[in-house]
């Protein structure tokens, strides 16, 4: 077998199944296959939790700082290999190097991040309503955990739920999605070279409808973790459901960027064009909005059409290149068609098509398409996930608000101002997860809570000290050392 061809990963090691089909991941710049994997049926997916039940209880007993300590070697490893899993992203699935050096950037900080939560995994203590009594919480795991993760950061996000998930002290059953499915073996293959025991922390590959669903209707599954598509994470909620489990959604935006009459305009102008055009605007926090005062509305468009005649659009492994491919040809079409919804809605200003010609043709290339729309159209509410920008004129700070909240999605705001109280307004006033001042909508940090409201996903927070609630059990403890029997709301006060 080849060194791209690739197994499952049960119970701490690399298995093809006999009969086993395989599916590819292939280079959406130019075709070329990055690796073939094995489509997991629903007997691999029993193997894999049938492992990591086994393994639980021998993980949960392992004290977490012990745990962090092998978090921390995998984090060390990870760093030696960033050159290379760095290319693989790019490779794989489109980002140009220097974003595809960040996703692995972002896993690296969050497993050392995660790694020193194992000196805390903090529960609190409180004083009793009795005499001679202690009240405190502890967490615990919740046992096997299913982690289901996307394509566009794919070695980021797996590692924001794998470690979470493992100094929480669960054991895991990780399917990556299946067009960055080296990614996700690059991930597995760091955490068993670290030591981590097997099973662990096990690899499934295949599709959503065998081994999604299996995972997340499988009774041994205590907890899933999704980050996806509204539709698809809607059907996982309701599945997880039906078993009474705790299922955790990351889902989509439609992320706004507002720029007001007195922002700094060079800096707003970078900001939306790593926003929109970053990771061909394949990001939840993709700034697919541009909300301009009207006072700076010509001007600023002016400017941002002056840097895209000069934005290189190509092969996203030379450093030269400001935007790489989409990641594949189904996403192609479905971005394609939202364009072509839009110049029937809206006024292209700029792109709207697919990019061909010389070594556009091997790939999944899209011009970067500007519209200038009116608010309520298709194009300015709904999630497109390219690099499509719609643009939105408004009369003043209350209009920005309005118009920014008026969508299903809350993931993402930013707002350009260089009024300090218009800035402290915003703050409240926005609604969405997160808020940037004179900063784009993307740029998320380890260190702090990730997540959104309304259709962005239903309530928790991944990354940051939060990332253990979603992955642990609170347990309340009483002390009594009064010896006698104390009755807290019956007894005379």
């Amino acid at each position: 077998m080849a060194d791209s061809d690739y197994g499952l990963y049960i119970d701490g090691k690399w298995v093809t199944p006999a009969g086993a089909t395989r599916f590819s991941t292939r280079n959406p710049a130019n075709g070329e296959t990055v690796g073939t994997f094995v489509s997991a049926r629903p007997e691999d997916v029993d193997a894999a939790l049938a492992a990591a039940e086994r393994a639980f209880p021998a993980w949960k007993a392992t004290p977490a700082p012990k745990r962090g300590e092998l978090l921390l070697r995998a984090a060390r490893l990870l760093t030696e290999r960033k050159e290379k899993v760095g290319r693989i992203v790019s490779q794989e699935m489109g980002k140009v190097i220097a974003e595809g050096l960040g996703d692995v950037q972002e896993a690296i900080d969050f497993i050392e991040y995660m790694a020193g939560e194992g000196r805390r995994l903090a529960g609190e203590t409180v004083p009793s309503e009795l005499r001679s009594k202690f009240c405190l919480t502890i967490r615990q795991p919740k046992g096997v955990v299913a982690c289901i993760t996307p394509w566009n950061f794919p070695t980021a996000i797996p590692n924001w739920k794998i470690a979470a998930a493992l100094i929480s002290g669960n054991t895991v059953v990780f399917k990556p999605a299946t067009n960055t499915a080296r990614c996700g073996a690059e991930v597995v293959k760091v955490y068993a070279e670290a030591g981590l025991p097997p099973g662990v922390l096990n690899l499934v590959t295949g599709s959503g409808a065998v081994v999604g669903n299996a995972l997340v209707e499988d009774p041994r599954v205590r907890a899933v973790s999704f980050t996806g598509g509204v539709d698809t994470g809607r059907e996982v909620y309701v599945r997880g459901a039906k078993h009474l489990k705790m299922v955790h959604l990351e889902l989509g935006g439609k992320n706004p960027q507002i720029v007001m009459d007195d922002a700094e305009l060079p800096l707003a102008l970078e900001g939306v064009l790593f926003g929109a055009f970053g990771t061909s605007g394949q990001r939840c926090t993709a700034t697919s909005r541009l909300i301009l005062h009207e006072k700076i509305y010509e001007p600023f468009l002016k400017a941002l059409f002056e840097r895209l005649d000069r934005f290189v659009i190509g092969d996203p492994l030379d450093p030269r290149t400001d935007m790489g491919p989409v990641a594949s040809a189904d996403q192609e079409r479905k971005v394609l068609e939202y364009i072509e919804v839009g110049k029937r809605e809206a006024k292209l200003l700029r792109g709207g098509t697919k990019l061909t010609g010389g070594a556009f043709d091997k790939g999944h290339f899209i011009a970067p398409t500007v519209f200038e729309t009116r608010h309520g159209t298709r194009i300015s509410k709904e999630e497109i996930f390219g690099p499509v920008l719609s643009v939105l004129k408004v009369h003043d700070y209350a209009e920005a608000v309005r118009v920014a909240n008026d969508v299903s999605y809350g993931l993402s705001s930013s707002i350009y101002t260089r009024d300090v109280n218009r800035a402290f307004h915003a703050m409240d006033d926005l609604e969405a997860g997160i808020t940037y001042i004179n900063a784009p909508t993307i740029g998320a940090e380890v260190q702090l809570p990730f997540g959104g409201i309304k259709n962005t996903g239903n309530g928790g927070r991944e990354a940051g000290s939060a990332a253990i609630e979603e992955f642990t059990e609170l347990k309340t403890v009483f002390i009594d050392f009064s010896e006698r029997l104390q009755k807290a709301q019956i007894d005379p006060r």
